[in-house]
């Protein structure tokens, strides 16, 4: 018996795999069968079977992520969030490393593609990657919003925080992005999901009105002077209101030294550290 053959035994008896929930399972059991194909072992039935199992599966996974996203379209965003909650552990929100929850995410938002015309970047502005899933789902169990509360997300991306945020929260999220193709993609999906809670906004940081926000934050979008000037400008609008600075990367450690804030001194660059105004 070959070792893919063995392997597809395995996951072919496992019922865990059929749990419509089981996205984790599915994603290692997939992992696998593409581990033991590079390998080149089994004949061509067993590759055949290996075949028809990961397209059973992936199926599995697009219902789900279909199912999620009819219930963010009627405004049950919060399934999502207790979903997530259920079977992705705070404890595993570290690191910087992408994982099966942000196949889902992805699944759920269909954000179209951006195209290739990227502009290049300015110096001191950072190269965009989106925040992975999990430190967003983890922001918001630590982080209560109300209808209150207005995030703002400086160098928000394709959008995926305040995305989240207005599917999840009662809160508005608005994303400040200087890639217009960026912006354009993330303003498709907010409308396609009917998220209106969540705008975007095509502009240099340093030139965004911030007098609304009560929550800032920064996935490292910049550094160096750029940085400086808008947690000058942050600092400013906290001489008239409680707001709250959440930040995740390099900047972490910039953030921290900010005499206006509060948060643990030596706070972890690989996750998500809130910060609040004194």
């Amino acid at each position: 018996m070959t070792a893919l053959h063995a392997l597809l035994d395995t996951l072919e008896r496992d019922p865990t795999l059929l749990d419509p929930q089981a996205l984790r399972e599915r994603a290692q059991a997939l992992d696998r069968l593409e581990r033991a194909a590079d390998l080149g072992g089994g004949d061509e039935p067993e590759r055949a079977r290996a075949q028809a199992l990961r397209l059973r599966l992936e199926a599995l996974d697009r219902a789900l992520c279909e199912r999620l996203r009819e219930t963010l379209r009627d405004g049950g965003g919060a399934e999502l969030l207790d979903w997530a909650e259920r079977d992705f552990a705070t404890a595993t929100a570290s690191g910087e490393h992408y994982d099966p929850l942000d196949e889902l995410v992805s699944g759920v938002l269909r954000l179209p593609e951006p195209g290739d015309e990227i502009g290049a970047l300015a110096e001191e502005m950072v190269f965009y990657q989106p925040t992975p899933a999990r430190h967003v789902f983890d922001l918001l169990r630590r982080l209560p919003l109300s209808a209150d509360d207005v995030l703002i997300d400086l160098g928000a991306g394709l959008g995926h925080v305040p995305l989240l945020v207005a599917a999840c929260t009662e809160a508005r999220a608005h994303g400040v992005e200087i890639e217009p193709a960026y912006v354009a993609s993330a303003q498709a999906c907010a409308a396609e999901l009917g998220l209106t809670r969540a705008t975007f906004a095509c502009a240099d940081a340093r030139a965004v009105d911030l007098s609304h926000a009560t929550v800032f934050y920064l996935y490292t979008p910049f550094t160096g002077t750029i940085l400086r000037q808008m947690l000058d400008a942050i600092a400013r609008q906290a001489r008239s209101r409680a707001i709250r600075v959440c930040t995740l990367g390099p900047c972490t450690a910039v953030v921290a030294a900010e005499p206006w804030l509060a948060g643990d001194a030596r706070p972890p660059s690989d996750r998500i550290t809130v910060f609040r105004s004194r």
